[in-house]
């Protein structure tokens, strides 16, 4: 059984699918690449409802955070998780029972910042969380049991997420490939052949 990430199930009454996508021609530099512009941008889409959605989308808003300013071949814009967009102290659930994997804050703009990855035996497949709010990771220790349904963590502002708008990064990923504490959460288009398989489609969560 899937415990719901949120306290209200996402139904089409409580939440509504946003197009972050290269596609959106009215996301503009203007207000991606402005945080305060941003926040209002989506606020005003979300019309009081869970935001939700960005699964292998391709999108723009990258391009203004130095996280991902590399060379033209490798520049990331495909994003590897699903988005959950609402109001930063929302509490985020365990979906289902497992135990700490690793956690830490990944600064800079346009990164996670607070960041937890639970690994679940029995699904064997871990699970990240990212744009957390700091406190959550004050009482996380390495290991620690986590059961279905446990509260987790809650949505953090932009001031400590990484200068994003108040949202969920979430995350399957198969092989961790060594990472702690954080992994790749957009890829090139070059790479998404790999990313795509390690990384399965989360979009059972909404």
């Amino acid at each position: 059984m899937i415990h719901r990430l949120f306290s209200v199930p996402l139904t089409a009454d409580s939440s509504i699918e946003l197009n972050l996508s290269a596609t959106n021609a009215a996301l503009n530099s203007s207000i991606y690449g402005n945080t305060t512009a941003f926040c209002d941008y989506i606020t005003d889409h979300l019309g009081g409802k869970i935001g939700y959605g960005g699964y292998l989308e391709r999108r723009v808003i990258y391009e203004s955070h130095e996280n991902f300013a590399t060379a033209s071949a490798d520049f990331r814009n495909i994003h590897l998780g699903i988005d959950f967009w609402t109001e930063a102290g929302t509490p985020v659930f365990a979906p289902f029972a497992g135990e700490v994997h690793s956690f830490q804050i990944n600064t800079g703009s346009g990164n996670y910042g607070p960041t937890i990855i639970l690994y679940h035996p029995a699904e064997k497949i871990y699970s990240l969380y990212g744009h957390l709010a700091t406190t959550d990771l004050d009482r996380l220790e390495v290991g620690m049991q986590i059961t279905a349904g446990q509260k987790l963590c809650h949505l953090g502002k932009p001031d400590e997420n990484g200068a994003w708008p108040p949202h969920l990064h979430f995350q399957l990923i198969r092989d961790m490939q060594g990472f702690e504490g954080d992994y790749p959460g957009v890829c090139s288009q070059r790479d998404v052949d790999f990313y795509a398989q390690n990384c399965p489609d989360p979009t059972i969560f909404h």
